[in-house]
């Protein structure tokens, strides 16, 4: 694995991983490097709507509809941190301040503008927002794939933008042609 980075890629947790932050999720890395990477969370809604996100920044949405939509538990680390997942801007340059480019077509945005932006009807159309971050030090990841704990597969952004929450995971793991129902428990090393 020494090397190979995982950024824009989906991680999927194996059956077998306990551990309540991320047993059964789908997690797409947004970067990854020699000193670590952090990720996204995408099927872990939260119990509040983008309108109370909205609401504790003093934005009016022109969209009613864009209240309603959920909010994600996008991990266990700075929880009041601001995720926004969305296409790149349709000018070319991003008009936010604080964007990482994912891929060509993928970007997250941190900072409060983009919320401004969604509110006034500027913003991406298509867009996710997660609260906190899944965050490993430099190997850590790498540990965990050698320990078994996750499968990676490319981005399908239909996973991101358009499948149901509690249908992601295992349409991440399908894209591998794993079915998680009938897989064990066990896991082995070849």
């Amino acid at each position: 694995m020494r090397g190979a980075y995982l950024t824009n890629q989906l991680l999927v947790a194996m059956p077998s991983l306990a551990d309540p932050n991320f047993a059964h999720t789908v997690t797409l890395i947004c970067e990854h490097t020699d000193k670590g990477a952090l990720g996204i969370v995408l099927n872990r809604p939260l119990s509040m709507a983008l309108g109370e996100v909205f609401e504790q920044l003093a934005l009016q949405p022109n969209d009613p509809g864009l209240r309603e939509r959920p909010v994600l538990r996008g991990g266990p680390v700075q929880q009041d941190r601001g995720f926004v997942l969305h296409p790149p801007a349709t000018t070319g340059d991003e008009p936010w301040d604080s964007t990482l480019k994912v891929s060509p077509t993928l970007h997250v945005t941190t900072s409060r503008d983009i919320l401004g932006s969604m509110a006034r009807g500027e913003g991406p159309a298509q867009a996710v927002v997660a609260l906190g971050y899944a965050g490993w030090d430099a190997g850590q990841l790498e540990d965990e794939i050698r320990s078994n704990a996750w499968l990676n597969v490319p981005v399908d952004e239909a996973i991101i933008y358009d499948t149901p929450f509690e249908q992601r995971w295992h349409a991440a793991a399908k894209l591998l042609g794993i079915d998680f129902g009938r897989l064990s428990n066990q896991a082995g090393h070849a």
